[in-house]
């Protein structure tokens, strides 16, 4: 198998996490593919037309993305130890996944925002934005607790990627400082091995 791949993309990390979970990381070629919203790589064209990463390419030629359909086939490979078999449990778990990938969405375009010269920012998508990362700081908060009983899952992983890409993108954010339960929660998340070792690389 091949991954299109970058050591900075948090959805990048998902799928590393759950190779590194899974023991087959080595089944699989990762080749770094640089994009960018505003330079396309057309080179990535013919295995993903959204072209965006992950991208895995299968032994047969398929092409499987986004990183949900990717973490949910390589964890299948390996008897679906990421996520519950319950229904009750997994509904959870697809939840969380929703919510992580729908918080670093919004982190990616928050970014983009607030990377752009101060004249040419939209005061009004800056605090939409801010907006919604409070508010899922808040839930996050509360749920802390659950998070904290709730067994590694592809859940847990999405919202743990989401908030180590606020180190990462966002460090003048304290979001620990108002969120003690969840800080403490993503602290034993950050020293999980298969997370330590996919922390983002700013290697060129």
């Amino acid at each position: 198998m091949k991954l299109h791949w970058s050591p900075r993309s948090p959805f990048v990390r998902k799928v590393m996490i759950v190779l590194y979970e899974g023991g087959i990381e080595d089944q699989v070629q990762c080749v770094r593919t640089p994009v960018a919203m505003d330079k396309p790589n057309l080179d990535l064209v013919a295995d993903n037309p959204l072209i965006k990463l992950p991208t895995l390419m299968l032994d047969d030629g398929t092409a499987l993305y986004d990183s949900r359909v990717i973490c949910a086939y390589l964890d299948g490979l390996t008897g679906g130890r990421l996520m519950p078999a319950a229904a009750t449990a997994r509904l959870v778990a697809e939840r969380r996944q929703a919510l992580g990938d729908g918080f670093l969405d919004a982190l990616l375009l928050y970014r983009q925002e607030r990377n752009k010269p101060v004249d040419k920012q939209t005061a009004a998508w800056l605090d939409a934005f801010a907006l919604k990362v409070r508010a899922v700081l808040a839930a996050l908060e509360a749920e802390a607790p659950a998070l904290e009983a709730t067994p590694f899952d592809l859940g847990v992983i999405s919202i743990g990627c989401a908030l180590s890409y606020m180190d990462y993108r966002f460090p003048d954010i304290d979001w620990r400082g108002g969120h003690p339960r969840l800080a403490a929660w993503h602290q034993g998340f950050s020293e999980r091995p298969s997370v330590a070792r996919s922390l983002p690389d700013e290697s060129p």
